[in-house]
């Protein structure tokens, strides 16, 4: 959005350090021109900010129709930067040993502490950030995805606007048969923030998580899986402020077109299940 240019140039020196071919890179200006980068990276310039998935999936097709030029894409949040100079060629190397492995998610550390936020491991047993494993999403600026996925099951659900856009890639992805692994040693240094920081995150938060349901879940799945959130928002107990907006936006959810509804099969869910977290938590 055009207010991080330091660190923009930061992210992108950083993947130019990469060993191994050239990573090509395209940075998108959500309502903002792109200034300041070097004359290889190309760029896109958007009107208005159409969000985070949309934006992203505008970056997609500039490596052609479903990003279909390239092999794998790259996603990485602008105040990031790539930690080690081998991270482009170990995913490679991943992705080339295992044809069924679909995205790739980095591990986010501060890039003081070295510290990895509980939330930015996508599993449930998330107290030992150094442990690699299979998972069932992924995190959204810190991401490697093989673009035949896209090719496959579409793009991110760009209505989401911001929030629970990954995981709706993921269902999709697990529903195809494509697998997502965390991996320790690909790391992504993003200074420590809350994500309440976003103006909108309750409300958005409370209604991409009906959406995501409605889109996805089997049917006597919905109110379960919105049931368990729901209490576990209250659980929470979060500020009256912070509270209205969640049921601003949950009542959103259920009242507002939420895109295709493509329910995964029982088959997904148990697999969801053995990667020890069911589409119900």
């Amino acid at each position: 959005m055009g207010n991080r240019p330091d660190d923009l140039r930061a992210l992108i020196d950083s993947v130019a350090k990469q060993e191994g071919d050239p990573v090509e890179v395209v940075v998108v200006g959500q309502g903002t021109p792109v200034t300041g980068v070097p004359a290889w990276v190309r760029t896109v310039d958007l009107p208005e900010n159409v969000g985070i998935p949309a934006g992203r999936n505008v970056g997609i097709e500039a490596f052609g129709p479903g990003g279909t030029d390239v092999d794998v894409l790259l996603f990485l949040d602008d105040d990031g930067l790539l930690a080690h100079a081998d991270t482009a060629e170990l995913v490679r190397q991943a992705f080339t040993a295992d044809p069924r492995l679909g995205i790739i998610t980095f591990r986010i550390a501060d890039p003081e502490t070295g510290a990895t936020q509980r939330r930015h491991v996508p599993r449930l047993r998330a107290s030992d950030p150094m442990r690699s494993s299979r998972v069932t999403t992924f995190l959204g600026g810190a991401n490697a995805v093989r673009t035949k996925v896209f090719a496959e099951v579409g793009a991110l659900p760009g209505e989401f606007f911001y929030a629970h856009e990954e995981t709706d890639l993921a269902w999709r992805a697990l529903d195809a048969d494509w697998m997502i692994d965390y991996r320790s040693d690909m790391v992504l240094l993003h200074p420590t923030t809350a994500p309440s920081r976003h103006a909108s995150y309750h409300f958005n938060v409370a209604r991409n998580r009906v959406w995501l349901a409605r889109r996805n879940l089997p049917a006597p799945l919905v109110p379960v899986y919105l049931g368990v959130w729901l209490l576990l928002t209250l659980v929470r107990r979060p500020s009256i402020p912070a509270l209205k907006a969640w049921f601003g936006g949950f009542r959103e959810g259920w009242t507002t077109p939420c895109g295709p509804r493509r329910p995964m099969r029982w088959r997904t869910v148990w697999r969801l299940t053995r990667l020890g977290r069911p589409p119900v938590v």
